[in-house]
């Protein structure tokens, strides 16, 4: 019995001890972490907004803003909102993040930026897992596409655009082509019925 004891009261020591060191770790990168996470947004935003001297958080409350893009029909989260501003402080427009949940290979998340007038600024995926030389191409074929459209929503076609509001399919990728579109227009949705902008 009391070896048993002894034992647990080692693995108990071993617990708090370990515990503690973790504690003093997590405390120790904790801010080179964040500043880091800080940077790669900043890029983010910068890639597809390059005139903007600064970013201002909006919103990050993804469920609420993700509501929204349900009640407009889309299967798509809008993660994060930010305010695109000049040197003077002067709004340009927006970088949304968002994410699609219908993707053929898991959700596919990207950053795009939309000036106030609803011109898309730019687009740059995040993350993305479709099959290798099929929906894996839409950061070739379908980001620049989007690129200085103002249009209030977008469509893809199989048959070559004819608009700018039509977006070309990546051949073989249609799951993929409708999960960007749709993803992008519940953006689009959100800045027009939530922020005030956009095309209309």
């Amino acid at each position: 019995m009391s070896k048993m004891l002894k034992d647990a009261a080692i693995l108990f020591a071993i617990t708090v001890i370990a515990g503690a060191v973790l504690g003093f770790v997590y405390d120790i990168t904790k801010a080179p972490i964040a500043e880091q996470d800080a940077k790669a947004k900043a890029a983010a935003c910068k890639e597809v907004f390059a005139d903007a001297a600064d970013f201002n958080l909006v919103s990050d409350d993804e469920a609420a803003m993700s509501e929204v893009a349900a009640a407009a029909g889309y299967n798509a989260r809008i993660n994060e909102v930010m305010e695109a501003v000049d040197a003077s402080g002067n709004r340009l427009g927006y970088v949304l993040t968002v994410t699609s949940k219908e993707g053929f290979g898991g959700d596919i998340k990207f950053t795009v930026g939309v000036q106030n007038d609803g011109t898309v600024n730019g687009m740059s995926i995040l993350s993305i897992s479709e099959t290798a030389g099929l929906g894996m191409k839409a950061g070739d074929v379908l980001v620049p596409q989007f690129r200085d459209k103002k249009v209030p929503m977008f469509s893809y076609t199989k048959t070559g655009a004819t608009s700018d509001d039509q977006i070309d399919a990546i051949s073989g990728a249609t799951i993929t082509t409708n999960a960007v579109v749709n993803a992008m227009n519940a953006g689009l949705n959100y800045v027009q019925t939530q922020l005030g902008g956009g095309a209309q």
